[in-house]
């Protein structure tokens, strides 16, 4: 234990001393508590909804719906068009009359105009635009006007009373809803980015401790350490050392936010809510989760950093584990909008998946307690299993230089040790 707690001591020291991990932590901690800040002082109101607390509206400022609007053109050959229609549907747009099809495109192309239309008959029209957008949603609301264009005219020539007809279609419905457990759809993003940042936190450090111990062996360190300590206290203590730091940097950065995020949810108008209203019950059980997660797979890395004796080959003997989390990030993403699906419930009990997908099924749906014990129980287990498997293979591999060892090979030989 006294070795144990010797290494732990030495590897934090590495982590905590280093300027660039201590300074890149507090600098996006920084960062994102100042970004939560902005709307005390800067008015967001267009995007929260919030105007700035004792900030007094200007003399000769504008009004809110006084904004300068966009100018479209129009050229109506079919003569169809009616101006009230086009200025419900486009409140922000200032309509002009085109005189012919040559000014309108000159218009739109010299960008004095941002769009045009030419209605070439009752249910055909043509759009104009310099630089269409991905998310450019003009065509589709002329396409309603032209709708409601067509059954104006429809409308007039039968003699019917178009009013009527729209108040019948167009009846208000009043509807509540009763969430008696979980609402998925706000809980989803929050969810999403946490698995994110999860897997991130494995990759990340995971690769760190690999290339440590592959580092010890290729300067032919490993060959005092092993002297003064026991390969599976330096195998312990490299994981336990990056658990501890992963935490640390992980919970200053997450805390800072949501922290921060609380404090001035009210300036935000609730608006990340989906994103950072995180319930302590989903936090709690993401850390728990998290931490097994992160441990199982990283006295896995360890072993494979002891497999090869050059830093370049570490991503080779990693390449099944990288697989294996890669297939299950992607897995678990895939099934957060079907949290009560039997291929998720099953990816929560195996210790390779359940750091992800246990927290998002208690975040998103109903897991009755004993599930939650026994998906835990299953990873714990999988970690000492993990642990015990990663020092056998450390300690055979510790010493062996030149050519990388194989998995496989190195399995066969842990069994005939025994």
């Amino acid at each position: 234990m006294r070795r144990f707690g010797i290494v732990l001591k030495y590897e934090l020291k590495e982590y905590f001393s280093s300027k660039g991990f201590m300074v890149v932590t507090v600098l996006i901690a920084l960062l994102g508590a100042g970004l939560l800040f902005l709307p005390r002082f800067v008015d967001m109101s267009d995007f929260t909804g919030v105007k700035v607390v004792g900030k007094e509206e200007e003399p000769g400022s504008e009004e809110p719906g006084e904004e300068k609007k966009s100018r479209f053109l129009y050229l109506d050959e079919a003569g169809i068009l009616h101006k009230e229609v086009l200025a419900e549907l486009f409140p922000g747009v200032e309509w002009e009359e085109a005189a012919d099809r040559a000014g309108l495109s000159s218009a739109v192309e010299d960008r004095t105009a941002q769009a045009g239309f030419v209605i070439t008959g009752p249910t055909e029209y043509e759009y104009y635009v310099y630089n269409k957008s991905m998310s450019d949603s003009n065509p589709y609301l002329f396409e309603e006007a032209m709708r409601v264009f067509y059954r104006m005219d429809y409308s007039a020539k039968q003699g019917w009373n178009l009013e009527e007809i729209d108040a019948m279609y167009r009846v208000p419905i009043t509807g509540s809803e009763q969430v008696m457990n979980k609402d998925t759809g706000e809980n989803f993003w929050y969810c999403y980015i946490l698995v994110i940042l999860v897997f991130m936190l494995i990759v990340m450090y995971g690769q760190m401790i690999a290339v440590s111990v592959t580092n010890e062996k290729s300067n032919r360190a490993i060959e005092v350490l092993v002297t003064s300590t026991t390969p599976n206290s330096l195998l312990f203590g490299k994981v336990i050392a990056g658990a501890v730091g992963g935490l640390f940097q992980a919970a200053l950065i997450l805390g800072a936010i949501l922290l921060s995020y609380g404090v001035n949810r009210e300036f935000w108008g609730g608006k990340l809510d989906m994103f950072l209203h995180v319930p302590a019950d989903v936090l709690v059980t993401f850390a728990v989760f998290g931490l097994g997660g992160y441990l199982f797979y990283a006295f896995l890395y360890g072993a494979m950093g002891a497999l090869v004796s050059k830093t370049e080959d570490v991503s080779k003997s990693s390449g099944v584990l990288i697989m294996v989390i890669m297939v299950v990030y992607f897995f678990s993403l895939l099934q957060l909008d079907n949290v009560e699906g039997p291929i998720i419930k099953v990816l929560s009990f195996l210790p390779v998946s359940s750091y992800s997908t246990m927290f998002a099924r208690i975040a998103m749906g109903t897991v009755a307690p004993w599930e939650i014990i026994l998906s835990f129980v299953i990873l714990a287990a999988s970690i000492y299993g993990a642990g015990a498997l990663g020092a056998k293979i450390y300690r055979m591999g510790t010493l062996r230089y030149g050519n990388p060892i194989r998995l496989g090979a190195a399995l066969k030989e842990i069994r005939k040790e025994k």
